[in-house]
Order: structure tokens, then sequence, then C-alpha cells
């Protein structure tokens, strides 16, 4: 059973104000022109779409790794294809656009996070974010990840 309380809802309308400022930050609007401009792009679709099709045979040679007869075939197309989707502009602005906004997103999680305790862990798929956020101890690797047991 959840009890609103005024607690409760004057966060909710905290995060709901944090969610339309972050809608309308320079970077959420970057994000979305160059997705439009990439969708707009029939060449960079067409490149997606190989991609996503040399993707699937790449993906079910590599069950058999080097021993299927098509392995040097397909390695070899697959780095084709990657570097030809690396080379579009759309792509690669849309890829910057994306990493921005990602990028965003986790440093407003690891303030929020840290806001509440140092101790809150806040996996981000950043590496540089998960060490900064991550284990004021208990992380149960024994300091493995670098952390100091407490």
């Amino acid at each position: 059973m959840l009890f609103l309380t005024t607690e409760s809802v004057r966060i909710l309308d905290k995060a709901e104000e944090l969610s339309q400022m972050i809608l309308k930050s320079e970077v959420a609007d970057q994000y979305r022109h160059s997705f439009y401009q990439l969708k707009q792009d029939e060449k960079a679709q067409a490149i997606i779409q190989k991609f996503m099709k040399t993707k699937e045979r790449y993906e079910d040679v590599m069950r058999f790794g080097k021993y299927h007869p098509d392995y040097q075939q397909i390695s070899k197309e697959m780095r084709e294809v990657k570097r030809e989707l690396d080379l579009n502009d759309h792509i690669a602005a849309f890829k910057k656009a994306e990493r921005s906004l990602q990028t965003l997103l986790d440093e407003i999680s690891v303030l929020i996070g840290r806001a509440v305790s140092e101790h809150i862990k806040v996996p981000t798929g950043n590496p540089f974010f998960d060490t900064v956020s991550s284990c004021g101890g208990g992380c149960g690797s024994g300091g493995g990840c670098g952390c100091k047991a407490s």
C-alpha cells in the first residue's frame, strides 16, 4: 500500500521539473535534431539496414568461431560495414549526441544518488561514473573494484 505524503508529492513534483529541464536542454535538442536528420537520410538508413543484416550473419558465424567456413569472409564484411557506418556524417552526429545525452543523464543520476548517500551505487554503464559513484564498502569483492571495504 502506498501512502502519498506531502514530502513524496513534493519529490515527485521536483522529479517532473527535472525531467522537463532535461527535455528542454540543448543536449536533448541536439539529440532530437540528429535523430531526425538520421531518419531522413536514406543513405544512412541503407547502411544501418546493411549493418543489421551483416551483424545477424556475423552472430550466426560466431557461434562456431574460426571453424565456420565463412569466418574470414563475414569478419571482413563486418569490419567494412562497421567502418561505413562510422564514417557516415549523420550516424556519427547521432552517436555523438546520444553519448552527450547519456553523459548528462549519468551525471544527474550520480548527483541524485550522492545527495541521498555516498554509499549509493548508481549503475550508469559508464566506467568513469561507476567508479566515481560506487563502492562505499560492501561490494563483495574485498576491495577488488578499488574501493575500501568498511
